[in-house]
């Protein structure tokens, strides 16, 4: 179960979806108006992530390798398809809420994300505890930033009144604009107490592998190949000009012994023709 267990701290903490990687900021910014809203929209990606995963981790040796992506997207419809009908029928105050937001999970970057860099390249019960993970660590942020905008726009938490009667809302927190203004300051706490995430280079890094992708073959998600290849490149070619300059260092300071070698080097070549 330690695998697991890793994959569970991966979402939540380490790989956090919303507040270290920046993934799925439509839904973060447009539906957190409150912390219920939060905590739903988190739900619902978190079903659709669980399922999603464990049926295309199942499949994973069936499914071709061309058609992967337009697969992925049907499995995910599918399940985006019952958690909407099911939240239309027994929720339906939080359908109106959410509103259009549900139905797009389907396109959402997290879901098909994990879907091709863990799920269809490992086995089922480390992908569903990836999406567990994955999911829980989305609900979390979804609702603190919901809770955030919920007291400081309307005093109240969860629907219920929490600020003294002579608070003033600022009603711009439970607007578009409060959405970036929290979650503005939430990352500017995360790079001033110099923890991960995508908008801050002085983050230590998970290892010390120069690759885009970090050095995980098993969690590249395919978009990073190219970058890897420049790397590559510029380092072959740093270490092909750090070889020239020491040979011409080593050429200026005892030319004499480089004379003598390339002498040595045109005697074997004739002996070896001879």
């Amino acid at each position: 179960m330690n695998k697991c267990t890793e994959r569970l701290y991966n979402g939540l903490v380490k790989e956090n979806p919303t507040l270290v990687l920046m993934l799925g900021m439509c839904p973060t910014l447009a539906v957190t108006t409150s912390a219920i809203n939060g905590l739903g929209m988190g739900l619902s990606t978190t079903a659709v992530l669980i399922m999603s995963n464990m049926m295309i981790s199942a499949l994973r040796k069936i499914i071709p390798d061309k058609v992967r992506m337009p697969s992925f997207i049907v499995i995910v419809a599918s399940f985006v398809t019952i958690v909407d009908l099911l939240i239309q029928g027994y929720l339906p105050s939080l359908n109106e809420s959410l509103g259009i937001y549900i139905p797009l999970i389907v396109v959402n970057c997290i879901i098909l994300g994990r879907a091709e860099a863990y799920a269809s390249k490992n086995p089922v019960l480390p992908s569903i505890f990836d999406g567990i993970g994955m999911g829980l660590g989305f609900t979390i942020a979804l609702t603190i930033i919901g809770l955030i905008r919920e007291l400081l726009g309307a005093g109240t938490a969860f629907g219920f009144s929490v600020m003294p009667a002579a608070y003033e809302p600022f009603s711009i927190f439970v607007m578009a604009p409060g959405a970036f203004f929290v979650l503005a300051i939430l990352t500017a706490i995360q790079n001033k107490l110099k923890l991960r995430s995508a908008t801050n280079g002085d983050a230590p890094a998970v290892n010390a592998e120069p690759l885009a992708c970090g050095g995980r073959c098993d969690e590249c998600i395919g978009n990073v190949c190219t970058a890897n290849r420049m790397i590559l490149e510029e380092q072959a070619d740093e270490k092909a000009a750090i070889k020239e300059d020491a040979k011409a260092v080593a050429k200026k300071a005892f030319p004499e012994a480089s004379s003598a070698v390339a002498s040595d080097s045109a005697s074997d070549q004739k002996g070896g023709d001879k």
